[in-house]
């Protein structure tokens, strides 16, 4: 028995070990997602679309508090960077002819890589399998040696990065199988997530939902130009839907099918990415994930955006500037920036023309979401057009004084040129005349010719007896280029979930209190508005309060529903609403008001006359509530239903009186 009890006392001490070591990995263990989703969809932030006809996955409505919350942070957005940048903004249609879509490289790669059952059909997203199995692996096994597990999630961050045949390898490694089957997947093909369609009656123009707001600001670069006076550097913005056919979609507002996006085009000189207002961002520190400490250590680093440049981490100013910018906005709205991080794409995520790209990424109970790409495209997007329309995409750079380059001076064998390109002859000589603007340029073409008597020009074979050239001097005012574009894109939608998870809690003393915490600026409701009973005379005073709020487009919430104001403040809390005005008997006789603030529950006396200049102020972030405290009185109130069982709290300083109202007794300085 002795022996026995030894044995149990050792599998006692090694469960406690293990259930250390398990909460060691485990994140966000205080979120209550049940709480948090019965709150979203009971208070109608988010509901499925089409609901009551069983609902279609990757769609869903936003009710009338999300929808004002989406509407604070896209006006918000539209302030911290279309009018301080003075940016250009547009809105182009949603349908996007064929041609425009094929030109970009959308219907030819926009795809991700899908398996299927092969026994149900049903498909699946390959990379998040892989993510998932690695996930549930290491949940499994809590106790797995450190550097097992940190090469398994090296192996997950680059999911999906893998090729369709290291894809499917890893499938197999990690014993991956459909769940209805229960046999192994097919092997990973690409899917188009674009949705096609057809655009006019006949049904013979091919079109498509635009999966990205850009392609319109691309195609209008030139009118851009104009409409900015020739001036460079300069940024386009446009706020507006996206399309995708996710293959899978799931965690709610994360992964959907039709998404807001508010994407910038910021178009610069290639040769000079440097950003005039740098300085002003340049000590803003950033989490930063790069692609060396993604394949090593696994570990981020927190450094200023200067200090990252300056090591080459990021690769050029205007990028960090925006990098930066994009912080100091997740700030502004509310979001925790302890769960933020820049993450820089592996080099096998990165397109071949790109010169460096790096996603914010916020933390919510889902793990690390991509929320806003910030990627440097350099010329691709406008050079693409450009060749295929035959419509110079190009800027111009005025010099001070003029300067001497080194340029090719061609001449044309047009008889061979026309035997050999036939109508396509003007084409190719174009691109030859472009090159040799600069013999930079045209000198890999000079080598080629030399070298092996012929050379690739846009997709066009020349051959050495095609074209003679010499290098020359020319003196030239101005240079012409083709600018570089560096383009942050915002996922609305997924920045909205992911404020409703950072700003969502419940009372430490009853968790059935649900709070949303937003702040003033995003806030649904900038105030709630509450009579403490229903006599006429005390509604007339709250409908003055919250006609003159409105009229300062302040939006309020009026209760006058016979519930306690207890009730009632938790109902305010529960929609984010910040501030509680409550008009009492004292009202009636003093004109003054009882102000609430949701999060410290704190509560001033003020006159009535006085509100809505205070809450005007607590929006424009004029002032704070500790300021506040310090000129108007602190009271605390007895009564039912309210937060801290009716125990009377002390004011800030000072003698105080009790004064019995019909709304219950206050403490107030005497």
């Amino acid at each position: 028995a002795d022996d026995i009890q030894v044995e149990v006392k050792k599998l006692q001490e090694i469960k406690v070990k293990i259930e250390e070591i398990t909460k060691a990995h485990v994140t966000d263990d205080a979120f209550n997602r049940k709480s948090f989703d019965d709150l979203v969809l009971r208070k109608m932030f988010v509901i499925p679309s089409f609901e009551i006809h069983g609902g279609v996955k990757g769609l869903f409505d936003l009710g009338p508090p999300a929808c004002a919350l989406k509407a604070a942070m896209i006006d918000l957005w539209r302030k911290h960077f279309v009018l301080a940048e003075s940016m250009l903004e547009m809105e182009c249609t949603n349908l996007t002819p064929e041609v425009v879509l094929k030109t970009s490289g959308h219907v030819d790669r926009f795809t991700d890589l899908m398996v299927k059952d092969p026994e149900t059909g049903e498909c699946f997203r390959a990379d998040k399998l892989l993510e998932d199995a690695i996930d549930n692996l290491l949940d499994a096994n809590p106790t797995m040696p450190s550097a097992e597990r940190d090469e398994h999630l090296r192996v997950q961050r680059q999911a999906d990065a893998y090729s369709p045949t290291e894809l499917d390898t890893l499938l197999t490694k990690y014993d991956c199988k459909a769940p209805t089957s229960g046999k192994p997947f097919s092997p990973s093909f690409p899917f188009n997530l674009m949705f096609k369609t057809s655009i006019g009656p006949e049904g013979t123009a091919v079109g498509f939902l635009r999966p990205e707001t850009a392609q319109g600001l691309f195609v209008n670069f030139r009118r851009l130009l104009d409409a900015n006076a020739q001036k460079m550097p300069f940024a386009a913005a446009q706020i507006g839907l996206g399309f995708r056919n996710e293959i899978a979609p799931r965690s709610g507002l994360l992964r959907v099918r039709e998404f807001c996006m508010a994407e910038i085009e910021h178009f610069v000189n290639p040769k000079d990415k440097s950003h005039p207002n740098f300085p002003s961002v340049a000590n803003k520190e950033l989490v930063l994930f790069g692609r060396d400490d993604q394949l090593g250590s696994g570990k981020t680093k927190t450094m200023p955006v200067a200090q990252a440049v300056k090591d080459g981490l990021i690769n050029n100013e205007t990028l960090a500037y925006f990098m930066a910018r994009t912080q100091l906005y997740m700030e502004r709205i509310g979001m925790d920036p302890t769960r933020l991080r820049f993450r820089q794409h592996l080099s096998t995520e990165m397109a071949h023309y790109a010169s460096d790209c790096w996603d914010l990424e916020i933390k919510s109970s889902y793990g690390w979401v991509e929320c806003v790409g910030h990627a440097d495209r350099a010329c691709y997007d406008l050079e693409v057009h450009s060749k295929a329309t035959k419509t110079p995409m190009l800027a111009t750079l005025k010099l001070d004084s003029p300067k001497e380059i080194d340029v090719a001076k061609l001449k044309f064998d047009r008889k061979a040129l026309g035997k050999a390109f036939k109508q396509d002859q003007r084409v190719v000589s174009g691109a030859l005349d472009a090159l040799a603007e600069d013999w930079n340029d045209f000198a890999p073409v000079a080598e080629a010719l030399e070298s092996e008597g012929k050379a690739m020009v846009d997709g066009f074979e020349i051959t050495k007896d095609m074209v003679t050239y010499t290098k020359a001097k020319k003196k030239v005012h101005e240079i012409k280029f083709t600018p570089s574009v560096i383009e942050p894109s915002f996922g609305m939608g997924r920045i909205l979930y992911s404020l409703l998870e950072h700003n969502f809690y419940q009372r430490d003393a009853d968790e059935q209190r649900c709070v949303m915490k937003f702040n003033a600026q995003v806030a649904p409701h900038k105030c709630a508005v509450l009579p403490i009973s229903s006599s006429p005379e005390m509604n007339l005073v709250v409908d003055e309060i919250a006609a003159e709020l409105m009229e300062n487009d302040l939006s309020t919430r009026v209760d006058k529903s016979t519930a306690s104001v207890g009730r009632r403040y938790a109902r305010a809390d529960e929609i984010g609403v910040p501030f509680a005005v409550t008009v009492d008997f004292d009202t009636l006789k003093d004109h003054t008001v009882t102000m609430r603030e949701r999060d410290s529950m704190q509560q001033i006396r003020l006159p009535k006359d006085e509100v809505t200049s205070l809450i005007f102020a607590f929006v424009h972030r004029k002032t704070t509530w500790e300021t506040v405290t310090k000129k108007y009185p602190l009271v605390t109130v007895a009564e039912d239903d309210e937060e801290g069982g009716g125990k009377a709290v002390a004011t800030n300083g000072g003698p105080t009186v009790i004064v019995n109202t019909g709304r219950g007794r206050f403490h107030r300085p005497a």
